[in-house]
C-alpha cells in the first residue's frame, strides 16, 4: 500500500485485534535540539538514534550549509563537530522547508557566522510565527533584514552581543528555544521575559533547557516566564534520542478501535517530551494501559469513551484524540490548543472540515474543538501536508470503511516509513 500526493492512500479497516510491538523512530524536537547544541559544542559529539526524517535532514543539512561538519555512521548516527569560534558558512541560502526548528533554531545561530546568509523555505513556513523572534534578535545586537517573518536574510558578524530581552511567544514556545539554544555563545548569554498571552507546550521549553544543561550550559530558570542563559563553552557529548511518543499517539490510539493491543518499546522512564501524558489520556478514554521499566501497552478496554481535555501541554496530541473522539460513545472537548492554528496547518480549521465531510459533528472554538459523534462515511481525506493530520486520518480508517488520505507521504515529516509500519502493525502485507 503506497500513496504519492496525487494517489490517496486506502487507509487499512481492521479486520481482527491487534497484538503487535511498534518500536518508534526517535524524536524530532530531542534530534533538532541536539544537532544544534552538538554544533556549539567543542568537539565531537554523536548524536545516536536520531530521527531521520524531512525535519531533521534539513536541520542537518542547514548546519552543514553555515560550517558544521554533520556526518552519517554506518549505524545511522550523525557524528557533529562542534565549531568553538565563528561559523564560516559555505552558503548563502538555507532551506527551512516547513520545520519550526529550523526556522526558529537556525536565524539566532547564524549570528555567529561571517556571512550573509538567507533563510526562506516552503510557501507555508512563510505564515508561521517568526516575527517576535526576530524582534528580538535584532534588539540583541543581530543585523537583520526583515523582522517579520521569512524570507529573512541574517547578516553574521562572527557573534553577537546577547543580554535581556522580552517577546511574546504565546504562538509558539520555539520562539523562546531559539534563543535560549545559542546563547550560551552570546558575549553577554541572554536572559528571556516571556510578556504576553498563555506560553503552550511548556514542555518544550523544559526539554530546552535539560538540553542545554545536559551539553555544560547554565539555565536559570527559577523565576516563571523568565530563563537566564549564562556565556560560557558548551561541551561535546555521547547523546542517546528517546522515541518520540507524540508519534506514538496514532499507534497507541490504534487498539481502542481495532480492539487487542500495541506496545511501545523504548518509552522513557522520566522524560520532559509533552507526549509523556498520551497513556494517562488514553486511558480516560476507555484504553487499559499496562507499563513496564521499558515499555508503555495499551490494550482495548469495554469502549471508547469522549474526555473532555486540555492540551496546552501537549497540542500534539490533538489530531488523533480528535479523530479517536469521532468514534467515541460521548461527546469531547479538547481545549488550550489556539496556536496549532499556526503549525504545519491550521489544524482545527482542517480537523473540523474533514471529519464534518464525512458526516461528522465537530465545532471549532477559539482554543480547541468539540466533538459530538455521529456515524461517519467514507472519503478521500486531505492532509494538508501535515503529519499529524495525515496520522489521524489512519486511526479514522481503522473504524470507517473507505477512508482514503491524500499525500499520506507528508508523515515523513516524523515517521520515515509510516505506512509500512501501519501495515506491518495490522499484520498486514
Amino acid at each position: 500500500m503506497t500513496s504519492t500526493a496525487g494517489d490517496p492512500w486506502p487507509a487499512p479497516r481492521a479486520t481482527s485485534p491487534l497484538d503487535a510491538v511498534v518500536p518508534l523512530p526517535g524524536s524530532k524536537s530531542v534530534t533538532n535540539r541536539a544537532l544544534v547544541l552538538a554544533a556549539l559544542a567543542e568537539g565531537r559529539s554523536t548524536v545516536r538514534r536520531p530521527l531521520r526524517s524531512r525535519d531533521t535532514e534539513l536541520m542537518a543539512a542547514a548546519l552543514r550549509g553555515l560550517g558544521v561538519d554533520v556526518t552519517d555512521t554506518a549505524d545511522g548516527d550523525w557524528l557533529v563537530d562542534g565549531v568553538r569560534g565563528q561559523l564560516h558558512p559555505r552558503t548563502s541560502a538555507c532551506d527551512v522547508g516547513n520545520a519550526g526548528t529550523v526556522a526558529r533554531f537556525l536565524p539566532p545561530l547564524a549570528t555567529l557566522g561571517t556571512r550573509e546568509v538567507r533563510f526562506d523555505g516552503d510557501p507555508r513556513v512563510r505564515e508561521r510565527p517568526l516575527g517576535p523572534l526576530l524582534v528580538a534578535l535584532r534588539q540583541l545586537g543581530a543585523d537583520l533584514d526583515n523582522v517579520d517573518g521569512l524570507p529573512l536574510v541574517v547578516r553574521g558578524t562572527g557573534g553577537l552581543r546577547g543580554g535581556t530581552v522580552a517577546l511574546d511567544a504565546s504562538q509558539s514556545s520555539q520562539l523562546v528555544s531559539g534563543l535560549l539554544l545559542s546563547a550560551p555563545r552570546y558575549d553577554e548569554g541572554v536572559t528571556v521575559r516571556h510578556e504576553g498571552g498563555t506560553l503552550p507546550s511548556a514542555p518544550h521549553l523544559a526539554m530546552t533547557v535539560e538540553a542545554i544543561r545536559a551539553y555544560g550550559g547554565l539555565v536559570d530558570d527559577s523565576a516563571p516566564g523568565t530563563w537566564t542563559v549564562s556565556p560560557g563553552p558548551l561541551q561535546a557529548r555521547d547523546a542517546a534520542v528517546e522515541p518520540d511518543l507524540s508519534t506514538a499517539a496514532a499507534y497507541l490510539a490504534a487498539p481502542l478501535v481495532a480492539g487487542g493491543s500495541v506496545t511501545v518499546p523504548g518509552w522513557p522512564r522520566g522524560t520532559s517530551q509533552p507526549g509523556a501524558v498520551l497513556p494517562e489520556l488514553l486511558e480516560a478514554m476507555g484504553g487499559r494501559v499496562e507499563r513496564t521499566d521499558d515499555s508503555v501497552t495499551v490494550r482495548a478496554g469495554d469502549g471508547l469513551h469522549g474526555i473532555e481535555a486540555d492540551l496546552r501541554d501537549a497540542p500534539e496530541l490533538t489530531t488523533v484524540l480528535t479523530a479517536l473522539a469521532a468514534l467515541a460513545d460521548s461527546p469531547s472537548r479538547f481545549t488550550g490548543v489556539a496556536h496549532i492554528r499556526l503549525q504545519e496547518t491550521d489544524r482545527l480549521a482542517a480537523l473540523a472540515k474533514e471529519l464534518n465531510r464525512l458526516g461528522g459533528d465537530v465545532r471549532e472554538h477559539p482554543d480547541g474543538v468539540e466533538v459530538h459523534p455521529r456515524p461517519l462515511t467514507g472519503g478521500v481525506m486531505g492532509s494538508y501536508d501535515d503529519h499529524r493530520v495525515a496520522m489521524a486520518w489512519a486511526v479514522l480508517g481503522l473504524g470507517v470503511d473507505g477512508i482514503e488520505v491524500l499525500d499520506v507521504a507528508t508523515t515523513r515529516k516524523t515517521v520515515p516509513d509510516f505506512v509500512g509500519s501501519w501495515t506491518r502493525m495490522l499484520g498486514l502485507r
